[in-house]
């Protein structure tokens, strides 16, 4: 596998913002010779260094698409909760889930009506592991920006800084149900550095599609990557114990570095640290503002990860890609931790040797569990009901009676856990946003496609109409512009 293939601020800073903010712009009394209180100011410091005074440095201005008030009627809902509504009703209003119930569900006035007979009703899709716009199409070297292969350890980068929008890929990912995603650096080093979670719509700007409020994630990789992309290299990492002595040294150093700045707002004596975006990010990992996505394969590495998990008091969110997550399941809920995987993907290194397609329906098994269908591909996200079906009908082969309404959940709800904005999408549920997907037929069909995706209320794609079916800038005037594929009309993917 080529290296550019490669896989897999703070709430310390923000909890004292307001005491960082008395202790450098107000007075703390120090004793005078003669016995008495003198006041001594102390000075702001300079912009920049200190990240208690601007938490969120690339804010979000997603305002969203267009949008009226309207409901879904006559389809069959898979709420992404574990109910099937047959000709069941979805009420849209200002951009959020007003109601979802049969047929009997009241409508209010001035709604429009969208009629889904004989078509299927879900969540929007979310791809909770993708490279979208950091490793975009044309694939071409002065693209490929996803790995920060310099370090094992270059937690100070973050995804976002390298997310190009025109990438065509965001528009084929809508086509097929696609609403959300998170955007993670590769995995050639120990720490990759921090993923964004965006929403799919189109924007000239990364802060565009940003998601509000939605927590980052710290891309950590175990296994063979960064161990063989070192260890050629003749530095460490070079093995699997140099990788775990590397992720110890980064949170001992991130330890330090967090207990520095606690000491220094709360006495304010001496120098303040010197900022460091590296620590920083990992030191937002042990106080849970920053959560753990962790690529890793083998179960024996996924158990190491959680030892080290519990040995500096953070957690683990997720494991990605998990091909043995199977083998380890019951520890897996357990812990809380979801496991984000392929299901047909294997074999193609060592470490994806020990897979089998129901991993994700023997990990869903556990009470508490958390399996999810993620792609790392391009061309995999267009279809994650598909892997989502064929992970069902594995299931099922073996005999586990998993209903669809359930399976549902791998690629809508579970995924939202994953990214911590559950509160906010995966499912319709009344208040959440209306990231809404009306499919052609059952979306565990083959023969499914997406016919109308809604985020958060807006139109941003209809398959039989192409002014909402957006192309990129990049493929405007590209050879083949314009030409309709297999009866499908332009911009119809």
């Amino acid at each position: 596998m080529r290296l550019r293939r490669l896989r897999g601020p703070s709430l310390a800073a923000i909890a004292v913002l307001a005491l960082g903010a008395c202790a450098t712009t107000g007075s703390s009394q120090t004793p005078a010779s003669d016995g008495s209180s003198s006041a001594r100011t102390r000075e702001p410091l300079a912009a920049g260094l200190d990240a208690a005074n601007n938490p969120d440095p690339f804010p979000s201005t997603y305002r969203g698409l267009p949008r009226e008030n309207f409901a879904i009627v006559g389809g069959t809902v898979l709420d992404g909760t574990g109910r099937k509504i047959e000709n069941g009703v979805v009420v849209v209003t200002d951009g959020r889930v007003a109601a979802v119930g049969d047929a009997s569900t009241a409508i209010p006035a001035g709604h429009r009506t969208v009629q889904a007979n004989g078509r299927y009703v879900t969540p929007g899709i979310i791809d909770v592991h993708s490279h979208l716009g950091v490793y975009p199409s044309p694939g071409v070297q002065g693209m490929s920006d996803g790995n920060e292969a310099t370090s094992p350890n270059t937690a100070q980068v973050w995804a976002e800084h390298s997310l190009w929008p025109q990438d065509p890929g965001f528009n084929a990912a809508r086509a097929g149900g696609v609403t959300t995603l998170q955007i993670l650096p590769g995995s050639a080093n120990l720490f990759g550095g921090r993923g964004v979670t965006v929403r799919n719509i189109p924007s000239v700007t990364m802060q565009g599609m940003k998601f509000p409020g939605a927590p980052y994630g710290l891309k950590m990789a175990c296994g063979e990557n960064p161990s063989r992309v070192y260890g050629s290299r003749n530095q460490s990492p070079a093995t699997g114990m140099g990788n775990m002595a590397g992720y110890r040294a980064a949170f001992i150093a991130a330890q330090d570095y967090r207990a520095k700045w606690d000491k220094w707002r709360a006495d304010g004596e001496g120098s303040p640290p010197t900022r460091n975006l590296q620590l920083e990010t990992i030191a937002g990992v042990l106080d849970g503002s920053i959560l753990v996505q962790n690529h890793c394969y083998r179960a024996d590495e996924m158990a190491m990860m959680i030892d080290l998990s519990k040995e500096f008091g953070f957690r683990i969110t997720a494991f990605h890609h998990a091909i043995e997550a199977y083998k380890l399941a019951p520890q897996l809920a357990r812990e809380g931790i979801c496991a984000d995987m392929w299901t047909g993907w294997w074999g193609f290194k060592m470490e994806a040797l020990d897979a089998v397609e129901a991993n994700a329906a023997l990990v869903d098994a556990q009470p508490n569990s958390c399996a999810v269908i993620h792609s790392d591909d391009a061309e995999l996200t267009q279809r994650l009901n598909q892997e989502a079906a064929a992970a069902l009908a594995a299931g099922r082969r073996i005999g586990m009676n998993i209903p669809e309404e359930r399976a549902i959940s791998w690629i809508t709800l579970n995924p939202a856990r994953s990214l911590g904005i559950a509160d906010q999408t995966g499912s319709l549920e009344a208040g959440k946003r209306a990231d809404v997907v009306i499919w052609s037929a059952d979306p565990f069909s083959i023969y499914a496609r997406a016919d109308q995706v809604y985020v958060d209320g807006g139109l941003a794609f209809d398959r039989s109409n192409p002014a909402y079916q957006p192309v990129s800038d990049f493929e405007l005037g590209q050879p083949g512009f314009g030409l309709s594929a297999a009866n499908v009309p332009q911009g119809a993917r």
